[in-house]
């Protein structure tokens, strides 16, 4: 099979693509042909060696994958081969085929598009959890994204219209802006011309709760048009720096400033993170989420795909294709 390799720790241009030896069969493992692979900001952190959880070359990087079941091993007996599914897998995504726990591969209706589907668990999975799980959003709040076109802020957009909240997108461009727009958003913010605090100020009179995949002088901005009682929601730094939170406004709105590192509850929490991912594939299915991919690259193309993402001239998901849908 061919599958993309980071042979050494660096950026994009370093992956390569190979002919490599399938993968053996474990008990409480499935096989899968994996028809799209969906990439993510985390990607480009694993491959340089930065990411909380570091790989040792080599290694194929790919978080999340959409699929046919061909084989199950012993002691799988939610799945069944040819099984339309999404998993969950770490690593190992951009390839044509995984060998892969079978814990965290999910079957979805044969009508989903598989495109869509291989760009669904990792960016839904975070917003809903930490929307829900973690920020307790309420319907009737308000809501403000940052990176709000990106691969993640895009369905804290949809998700926070799903729950009823008022939604405030933030980008960096019109054109991005727009894309929010299409999936829900209520009012927009060109951070790269308006001030976001004095904008949110003038739009809702405040916001509620903060959803931040940026960091860095976004969050702080953010968190000064922040409402008494509010919640800042800190799910990455796509600005490249690591925001220090000033604690003495922390203590005059009241708000509390918190952490979803969506794949860490995996290992620590695997229960809440089942519960979030059974209500989001029934909302895909029932056509209430419609995934974003504003580029769709064959695997050959992945270091150019993840480039898109570090350079962040893609809205929604970028997405590997294996031409084995």
């Amino acid at each position: 099979m061919r599958a993309v390799l980071c042979k050494e720790l660096g950026g994009p241009e370093t992956l390569v693509v190979e002919d490599v030896p399938s993968p053996p069969l474990g008990a409480g493992q499935v096989r899968m042909d994996i028809h799209a692979a969906g990439l993510n900001f985390a990607d480009s952190l694993v491959i340089q060696g930065k990411y909380q959880e570091r790989q040792e070359p080599p290694f194929t990087p790919g978080m999340e994958i959409s699929g046919v079941v061909t084989e199950i091993g012993d002691g799988v007996d939610h799945l069944a081969v040819g099984n339309k599914a999404i998993a969950m897998c770490g690593v190992g995504g951009y390839a044509e085929e995984i060998v892969t726990d079978a814990d965290w591969v999910l079957p979805v209706p044969d009508h989903v598009d598989m495109v869509q589907a291989a760009g669904f668990p990792v960016a839904y999975g975070t917003s809903h959890l930490a929307l829900e799980h973690r920020a307790h959003l309420k319907e009737g709040e308000v809501l403000l994204v940052l990176g709000a076109s990106g691969g993640v802020g895009l369905t804290a957009v949809e998700i926070g219209k799903a729950m009823g909240a008022t939604v405030i997108a933030a980008a960096s461009s019109p054109e991005k802006l727009d894309v929010a727009r299409q999936y829900g958003a209520d009012y927009g913010i060109d951070y790269t011309k308006e001030d976001i605090r004095d904008r949110v100020k003038e739009l809702t009179g405040g916001a509620d709760v903060v959803y931040d995949p940026v960091g860095g002088d976004a969050f702080q901005q953010a968190l000064r048009s922040i409402n008494w009682e509010g919640r800042i929601i800190i799910i990455g730094f796509a600005s490249g720096t690591i925001q220090q939170v000033p604690s003495n406004y922390i203590l005059l709105k009241n708000c509390s400033v918190m952490g979803a590192l969506w794949g860490a509850y995996r290992r620590r929490d695997p229960a809440t993170m089942r519960k979030s991912m059974d209500t989001l594939i029934q909302w895909f299915a029932d056509g209430k989420l419609k995934p974003h991919s504003s580029h769709q690259l064959p695997l050959e193309k992945a270091g150019e795909a993840l480039q898109l993402l570090i350079d962040r001239k893609s809205t929604g998901k970028v997405v590997l294709t294996t031409g084995r849908g």
